[in-house]
């Protein structure tokens, strides 16, 4: 057999584990490879979860031994880039339920932090044991520091790229100030045929150095269980966005309940952990609170990031975008704001605030920038989705 040969049947030999048979498809795995399966196999070859007779039915597992599942975080740590890493912690906590060895310090300090882990952990929160909870909120940070270096300057370069462009004035103080195309059309009367051009006697531009409070905008957030991850980039985002003078940004949190986070708004950190992931959906008693914030409505961008399955009073929820719409308040609606791929969302309540104007869509985190962009210069968001769904 060549080397080629050889090295393909050890890889088919890893990916198969256990379906491979107890002679391993006649490729024997010796040191690392050896421990790689192991770690592999006590994740992907085990039923437990399954149904009430898995536990017998189980081939191989974690356990819920904290040493044992420290060492086999050790080892996927060694075996397998941060990304796998990640997912491998993401599947172990589902399939195996390790939820509860959660709320032991050394655990935490075992695991690679990522986002869904700080979902994990934020669901938990109300039970965390005291010697757990800095551990958690060391976790936490970490997450939210690389979230903000990732994504904070793009939003706020994209957020007040926009208040500048949306503040027209007829003096621009500088060449690249001059918004060409209203300019042309403000001047088409002075055009001359001889010279095919246009005088522009009428300069039109936009303004800098915005000083008064340009948009109001409320995120709020459902944080119902399915919604983990985009509690996690909402709060920062939050965070983020009350860094910018030009905004005054509130967050609003709600489940069957409402709590306004945003005398919390300076640390992320505050913000996520005054979230409480699990509960039931009110979306109607959310924006009845939200309402309430809106002071000036034509200057008012209410982002709504639920997944719109309604546990309230649904008709009045409708009349209620129903009414912010007609006075001027921009309403979004995200039906994810994270990574995690195609949502699962209530189509008939996302069809009516269709209706009502409203565009109801999932946007990536790094997107969200640009759609802050978008709706602060009053473009047809439901436009602006549709071209980053195609593109």
């Amino acid at each position: 057999m060549s080397p080629g040969h050889d090295e393909r049947m050890r890889r088919w030999r890893l990916v198969l584990g256990a379906a491979a048979g107890e002679d391993g498809a006649g490729v024997p795995l010796t040191g690392d490879d050896a421990r790689i399966d192991a770690a592999l196999g006590a994740l992907y070859d085990s039923d437990e979860g399954a149904g009430p007779d898995a536990a017998a039915k189980r081939q191989a597992g974690l356990g819920a031994s904290a040493p044992r599942v420290a060492r086999w975080l050790g080892d996927i740590r060694t075996f397998f880039p941060v990304s796998v890493v990640q997912v491998m912690q993401k599947d172990a906590i589902e399939r195996l339920g390790l939820t509860r060895l959660l709320l032991e310090p050394e655990m935490l300090d075992a695991v690679e932090p990522d986002v869904h882990l700080v979902g994990t952990l934020l669901s938990l929160s109300r039970v965390l044991p005291e010697q757990a909870r800095e551990s958690a909120r060391a976790v936490v940070r970490t997450v939210t520091s690389d979230l903000e270096r990732r994504l904070a300057q793009r939003t706020r370069s994209a957020v007040n790229g926009a208040l500048n462009r949306a503040s027209r004035t007829s003096r621009p103080r500088r060449p690249a100030d001059i918004d060409w195309d209203r300019t042309i059309r403000a001047n088409l009367r002075n055009y001359l045929p001889r010279h095919r051009t246009v005088v522009p006697e009428r300069l039109i531009g936009y303004a800098r150095k915005q000083q008064a409070v340009a948009r109001d905008v409320i995120v709020c957030l459902d944080q119902s269980g399915s919604m983990a991850s985009s509690v996690v980039y909402g709060g920062v985002f939050g965070a983020v966005l009350a860094s910018i003078r030009s905004l005054r940004t509130s967050v609003v949190a709600f489940d069957t309940s409402v709590v306004d986070l945003t005398e919390q708004l300076s640390d992320p950190v505050d913000v996520l952990f005054g979230t409480q992931l699990g509960g039931g959906t009110d979306i109607n008693r959310a924006l009845a609170y939200c309402q309430r914030l809106i002071i000036r409505p034509a200057s008012t961008i209410l982002i709504l990031v639920s997944d719109l399955f309604e546990g309230g009073n649904t008709g009045e929820m409708l009349r209620r975008v129903a009414d912010m719409t007609a006075g001027g308040t921009q309403v979004i609606a995200l039906l994810a704001l994270s990574d995690d791929g195609a949502p699962s969302y209530d189509h008939e309540m996302a069809a009516a605030l269709a209706e009502l104007g409203v565009a109801a869509f999932a946007c990536t985190p790094d997107s969200f920038g640009d759609l802050m962009a978008a709706a602060i210069e009053r473009r047809d968001i439901a436009e602006w989705a549709h071209r980053q769904a195609s593109s």
